[in-house]
């Protein structure tokens, strides 16, 4: 049985990213198979084979289970803005993410990581947002924290609308953005209190984070042992 989680976070430049590439990291130093999707990406460079995003090729290199760019990233947008902006007159389907993203996942795997585009919310198209890409494929949720002012209120929020959108909130890692955050130990404890999931870990501020370096502050043991309603055969 394969896990398969999806990550988001309560805004853009969080942290995904850094949190997916080390939770990829302690997996395989378990030797555990890996697959990573970023199924839509905006804020792409254009390079003699395509468009590129950098966070997608991180989580390319860091997987076990080698993927080509398009199965990793199939949707990929040069705009560094809102997807449904950067997609001008191309329309974005959940439906169709959702397409990209199962038949990756026939892939053999141990654990599947699913890397959103911004926060929970992020527009798709005018009837639909990216949350209804998890509530297709029915995978349980890790958010992001990202530790700066207004964290709290943006963290509560987003936990409720998962918890809205009838999917599991399957832990929480706490990723502190901004070096000089006042009373950062306080903020991560009132979320301790309130957010009704695991912590998984809380990253402090790295000058040049690296999986290697942030997978110290994590522990992958809660997401192997938990049971997972929706692993997938």
């Amino acid at each position: 049985m394969k896990q398969a989680y999806f990550v988001t976070a309560t805004d853009t430049d969080a942290g995904k990213t850094l949190v997916t590439t080390a939770l990829l990291y302690l997996a395989a130093q378990q030797s555990l198979q890996t697959l990573a999707l970023k199924p839509l990406a905006a804020g792409c460079e254009s390079t003699p084979d395509g468009l590129r995003n950098a966070d997608a090729l991180k989580l390319q290199q860091q997987a076990t289970v080698a993927l080509s760019y398009d199965q990793v990233n199939p949707v990929a947008l040069a705009d560094p803005i809102a997807p449904h902006l950067a997609a001008g007159m191309r329309q974005l389907s959940a439906d169709r993410l959702a397409a990209y993203c199962r038949g990756v996942m026939l892939q053999k795997a141990d654990l599947v990581f699913i890397e959103g585009a911004g926060g929970w919310r992020v527009p798709l198209n005018p009837r639909e947002t990216l949350s209804h890409l998890v509530q297709m494929l029915q995978v349980p949720v890790i958010l992001v924290v990202g530790m700066k002012l207004g964290c709290l209120n943006h963290a509560l929020l987003t936990a409720e609308a998962i918890a809205r959108d009838g999917v599991r909130l399957a832990g929480w890692v706490a990723c502190q953005t901004d070096p000089d955050m006042s009373r950062f130990d306080d903020n991560v404890s009132s979320l301790r209190q309130r957010l009704r999931a695991p912590l998984l870990g809380v990253i402090p501020w790295l000058e040049d984070p690296q999986p290697a370096q942030a997978a110290q502050y994590l522990d992958i043991s809660v997401l192997l042992e938990a049971e997972n309603p929706h692993a997938i055969n």
